[in-house]
């Protein structure tokens, strides 16, 4: 099976596509589908799997395999079986396509060129400390031995803000701990570094298109 994105892939059975926007030329298929997962369920590490070139993955092996067997059951099953458990079905399939997207984007950052490595690791030591409110620009940089200059400049080049980047991975952090454990919107946003809770609701709406109460609110309804 030939499928054209942005580049020509050749399919075998059971194999996937990652594309933030796939517009199918199908040559062979037998059978071919079609699952659109909207980026805000997803971490934020799908944003470089939208902006960049569609991704192959062979469903052999691993996750991959489990991913593939998921979806292909849920293709096959009936509209009516699936409308009766919609939601809760629609969260639960985004979070295992969420977990191949980090999968995928961990082993892209495995691969990648020397003068990017340094940049990696800064991005490490935040996810492993997002918590911390007291977390800067100042003491990232110190902590790696570098100017705060040269910090911004490496987000620069990767085409974000030291800002916008912690922001946007605490934020994924809250959307998740606010679906999966019941508590105050104001308990995590706090637990992950937002120290004014209307701020952190205000970002949150804005990121979302739903403020972080109708989000916990659904998803514990669904659960």
């Amino acid at each position: 099976m030939r499928v054209h994105a942005d580049s020509e892939h050749v399919l075998e059975p059971g194999d996937l596509i990652l594309a933030g926007a796939l517009r199918p030329d199908v040559h062979y298929a037998q059978e071919m589908a079609f699952f659109r997962v909207p980026l805000y369920l997803l971490d934020s590490s799908a944003q470089a799997l939208r902006d960049g070139p569609a991704t192959r993955i062979s469903g052999s092996s691993g996750l991959p395999a489990l991913v593939s067997q998921f979806l292909g059951s849920l293709a096959r099953t009936s509209s009516s079986q699936r409308t009766a458990v919609n939601s809760r079905l629609a969260l639960n399939t985004a979070d295992l396509v969420a977990l191949l997207v980090s999968e995928v984007c961990d082993d892209r950052r495995c691969s990648a060129p020397p003068e990017s490595e340094l940049l990696l690791r800064i991005q490490t030591y935040i996810q492993q400390n997002l918590a911390d409110a007291d977390m800067s620009p100042e003491a990232i940089a110190r902590a790696h031995h570098i100017s705060v200059r040269y910090l911004h400049k490496l987000f620069q080049a990767d085409g974000t803000t030291v800002g916008s980047w912690i922001r946007q991975r605490r934020l994924d952090a809250c959307r998740m701990d606010l679906r999966r454990r019941r508590r105050t919107v104001a308990a995590v946003a706090q637990h992950w570094g937002f120290t004014s809770p209307s701020h952190f609701s205000r970002v949150f709406r804005q990121t979302y298109g739903i403020t972080p109460k109708e989000w916990q609110e659904s998803a514990l309804h669904d659960a």
